[in-house]
């Protein structure tokens, strides 16, 4: 065999080897390195709409309309196992909720307030009372989350305590209309359980309120108890 020949298969042979150690020498490798946050938390923003019930109502009370509430707010995750699926939260937020019922709240001259029960032979158009309120939800969650999951099943219980800052009751007819905000038999401290839910977006809550909505108020002689009883929807957003 010529000594050409010779050269021309060992080159055919080395080649291979070669553009391979290229290929290996001038990879580029990943410079945005994948790591797993080991200290995560879950759930940190919500937003909730719900459906309010009155409850503990004295026979003459009966709930009208539809009643509703919104809440949003921010809760802080503190994991207390090494797994990091069970937390307390503790946070801040808002709220607001209507109510539309036949109780209806007015003034006397002399500033007393009056409670009175509207008949079914009443017309009116409105008659509901609205709370605005800053609040402090406290829960202890258990989830089936970790680090590299985004979908996962949830459950926190736990309680809401709040401060109601504003207060509207608002009774219309087609002759006048009656606004009521300054309420001295309104308790504005709240306190309710609360109780969630679900998986991934779609998460299901419901709050029993602990604290009625009136102290020392009376129906025809009887203690006007009322308070309420709200199921919704709660979205979480980390």
């Amino acid at each position: 065999m010529k000594f050409n020949h010779k050269l021309l298969i060992f080159f055919l042979f080395l080649s291979p080897a070669i553009f391979g150690q290229e290929e290996r020498q001038y990879h580029i490798p990943d410079t945005v390195p994948f790591t797993i946050d080991s200290l995560y938390r879950e759930d940190q923003f919500y937003v909730g709409f719900s459906f309010n019930l009155v409850t503990n109502k004295p026979e003459p009370i009966k709930q009208e309309s539809f009643s509703g509430g919104l809440s949003l707010g921010f809760v802080r995750d503190f994991p207390v196992n090494e797994q990091r699926n069970i937390a307390i939260g503790i946070g801040a937020g808002w709220g607001i909720d209507s109510y539309g019922q036949n109780l209806q709240i007015t003034k006397s001259s002399q500033g007393e307030t009056l409670f009175t029960a509207l008949d079914n032979d009443v017309d009116y158009q409105t008659n509901r009372f609205t709370t605005q309120q800053v609040e402090l939800p406290l829960e202890f969650r258990w989830r089936t989350s970790d680090a590299t999951t985004y979908k996962f099943w949830r459950v926190y219980t736990g309680v809401r305590f709040g401060y109601i800052y504003h207060f509207r009751s608002n009774y219309k007819d087609d002759a006048m209309q009656i606004v009521v905000r300054d309420l001295d038999e309104l308790n504005r401290l709240r306190a309710g359980a609360t109780f969630t839910f679900g998986y991934n977006t779609f998460n299901f809550q419901v709050y029993y309120s602990l604290i009625p909505f009136f102290k020392d108020a009376q129906l025809q002689e009887e203690q006007i108890e009322v308070s309420t009883f709200k199921i919704g929807l709660t979205f979480y957003i980390l």
